[in-house]
């Protein structure tokens, strides 16, 4: 879907400048369609849409608009100066609510057609398969052009569904190693070197560990795609075909399995707090973490980043990428308003000053040539660790992935006893039943 010529009582544009606007009053969004159903009825052929109304029209806030912005408890303080600067800038009041980046994807699909859902949010990109089929998100259809210039390939196509663009970049990120450089001055390369380094220093008793990372398919990916296996074919864009349990998964698992005498913990101990509190106290020597818990250990731990270890089998790690963008809910009282927002959040500038607060990565290709960015000490690690990943995927389907991979890694894991190529059959057969009730 594309967007038209806006009526000039709402909307006109400037997809260079942003202009200010109008704004004030308390509108409220009681009894009002979805914002979809609204736009749908002045909705032009694309070919006609935003770069002609571009030269026409500015675009401005619905009288009375207020907006709600759902943000991750780690970048909240961020958010909350973006929504300070757009009320300032727009005369729009922002809201900022906390929900946890895993949820707000659920909480929209519930909490969308029920109209108490943010007007705008934060999702992966692997779950906005699911939001589109649900009709959960408006195009990127004003900015589209200025959007799909301004920031890289992968990003765009991340956050673009059957061709149509729905997302506002906000950062790219995959997860590396970090490494407390009192431990290790140099950063292990392989796991060999890993394993002769807990010999000397975990100590189970005062809870010293020399390695940890979360126990979800998105952490524990590497130990399938370094070993030939892939969540779906055809670049994670085909459902039909799972590679979960093919390649030398098996082996694989073996190797994982083999790694619990230097992590001797149930899968379920080991939490994103439990490892954060161990490596700022200086108990966990290496950390398989992202760029947006760098913030978090700056004035805690003298450390470094680098890619993950090795395999035995000689091939590096094979981490999953992802990309974060703003979205607009589709059921938002204040589309235009929603729209302007989510361009102004994803701004080069906002994404420099994201980075600057929290550590994500722009997705701006500008931002990324800034000195901020290409000097920074922790960066380089992520983009060395981002040409040794897989994009990850967002076919409807990704949902069942990520739970059917959860529930095999901590089974497997916790219980030796388990066959592992009957596990990731299973694991498999799960997956495509799940596809075919659906």
């Amino acid at each position: 879907m594309a967007i038209k010529k806006w009526g000039s009582a709402l909307v006109c544009f400037t997809l260079v400048i942003m202009l200010a606007a109008c704004g004030g009053g308390n509108g409220d969004n009681n009894g009002s369609a979805p914002a979809s159903e609204n736009a749908s009825a002045t909705v032009p052929p694309a070919t006609e849409s935003a770069s002609q109304a571009a030269e026409e029209e500015e675009l401005v806030p619905e009288p009375g608009a207020k907006l709600v912005v759902w943000e991750a408890p780690e970048q909240l303080e961020y958010m909350k100066e973006i929504g300070a600067a757009f009320e300032a800038e727009y005369g729009v009041p922002v809201t900022v609510e906390q929900v946890a980046g895993g949820d707000q994807g659920s909480r929209l699909s519930t909490d969308g057609p029920s109209k108490t859902a943010a007007d705008i949010l934060t999702l992966p990109h692997d779950q906005i398969g699911l939001a589109v089929k649900a009709g959960l998100l408006l195009p990127n259809d004003v900015f589209e052009e200025e959007t799909r210039n301004a920031n890289v390939e992968t990003a765009i196509t991340a956050s673009s569904q059957n061709g149509v663009l729905y997302g506002y970049p906000k950062s790219v990120e995959t997860y590396a190693m970090f490494y407390n450089k009192d431990l290790f001055p140099e950063a292990p390369k392989t796991w060999d070197e890993i394993i002769a380094f807990a010999d000397t220093f975990n100590d189970t008793k005062q809870k010293k560990y020399t390695i940890m990372w979360e126990f979800v398919g998105y952490y524990s990916y590497p130990f399938i795609a370094s070993y030939g296996g892939y969540m779906f074919g055809d670049n994670n864009t085909n459902a039909k075909d799972i590679g979960l349990n093919k390649g030398d998964t098996v082996q694989g698992f073996e190797f994982l399995r083999s790694l619990k005498k230097i992590l001797p913990m149930n899968a379920g101990d080991i939490s994103y707090d439990v490892k954060t509190q161990l490596f700022k106290e200086g108990k966990l020597a290496l950390n398989i973490d992202g760029p947006w818990s760098v913030a978090a250990f700056k004035d805690s731990v003298n450390f470094g980043v680098a890619p993950l270890p090795k395999f035995p089998n000689g091939k590096d790690s094979i981490s999953f990428s992802g990309v974060k963008s703003y979205y607009v809910n589709s059921y938002t009282a204040y589309p235009v308003a929603a729209r302007l927002f989510a361009h102004f959040a994803s701004s080069k500038e906002n994404q420099l000053k994201n980075f600057e607060l929290t550590g994500a990565i722009p997705a701006n290709k500008e931002a990324g040539e800034d000195p901020k960015i290409k000097d920074d000490p922790y960066v380089s690690g992520f983009f060395q660790q981002f040409a040794n990943s897989h994009p990850m995927s967002s076919v409807p389907g990704t949902d069942l992935a990520w739970e059917a991979l959860k529930a095999t890694f901590v089974s497997l894991w916790d219980d030796p006893s388990l066959d592992i190529k009957t596990s990731l059959d299973q694991m498999v057969k799960n997956i495509e039943d799940g596809l075919a009730a659906r």
